[in-house]
């Protein structure tokens, strides 16, 4: 079908747009330090400390995330792309979201001009992803101009309550380059607007490319919290399942448990 392969190219571009930046990072490095291709002592060190982060027992659900015991550091360059990568295309939330919001619209039959069946469906959920790495895309580049963090950062807080209005709250405000001062979530929901601005070109039937766009900065306010809940218990979630491989953070573990204290 037009429309599928249209996504499916769009979604081989954005793979593919992703890694340029990471190249080009890369060939600036050798070209600064002649006959070495490994990285300085500052780069390994960052390589390091950015290892410890990733490997996170809820990190293939969530994608990468602050621990609630530690503490926010500046972000990398290199580190960004890492991020954008994961959280966008490694990460099972990110396809779950989307099969989740595409079966809302196939039960809607939006678009009604897509119809019925599971290719219909493909359609709505490919049509779901492409919006999000759009906005995900936009958001991070965003964020990289401005300075700002693009991870959740689990509350340090204790209970069920205070940490789901911190997951609330949290979708609205995110830091600076400090990693202290709080700033509005500028990039998330410019981001979202021009995802759905540009993806209302793929969509059939006349559209309003402004109002789509503004229908998608509201979804980030809505969904966004339910996203951010997720990832704030994803973790106790895991640990009821199997405490062995997902043991909860250190002397913080009694802050993680649901339910107020």
């Amino acid at each position: 079908m037009p429309v599928l392969r249209r996504l499916i190219g769009l979604l081989t571009f954005l793979i593919f747009a992703s890694t340029l930046p990471g190249l080009a990072q890369d060939k600036l490095v050798s070209a600064q330090q002649p006959g070495s291709d490994r990285p300085t002592r500052d780069e390994q060190a960052e390589l390091s400390t950015f290892q410890k982060l990733r490997v996170l027992p809820a990190e293939w659900l969530i994608g990468p995330y602050i621990p609630s015991d530690k503490p926010l550091q500046p972000l990398t360059f290199r580190q960004r792309r890492e991020i954008y990568v994961r959280q966008t295309f490694l990460n099972a939330g990110a396809y779950v979201a989307r099969m989740f919001t595409g079966a809302i619209d196939h039960a809607r039959d939006v678009p009604r001009e897509w119809g019925e069946g599971w290719d219909a469906y493909g359609l709505r959920f490919g049509s779901r992803y492409g919006q999000f790495v759009l906005s995900n895309t936009f958001e991070s580049l965003g964020n990289a101009a401005l300075g700002y963090e693009p991870r959740y950062d689990l509350c340090k807080c204790r209970g069920f309550w205070p940490r789901t209005k911190h997951a609330m709250v949290r979708n609205f405000y995110t830091y600076n380059s400090t990693e202290r001062d709080r700033r509005p979530q500028i990039p998330l929901y410019v981001g979202a607007f021009f995802a759905g601005v540009v993806a209302s070109q793929w969509l059939p039937g006349h559209r309003s490319a402004w109002k789509d766009g503004i229908y998608a900065t509201l979804g980030q306010a809505g969904y966004g919290i339910g996203i951010n809940w997720v990832s704030e218990f994803a973790l106790d979630i895991l640990h009821v399942i199997d405490k062995r491989r997902y043991p909860l953070p250190g002397k913080t573990s009694d802050a993680a448990k649901l339910g107020p204290q």
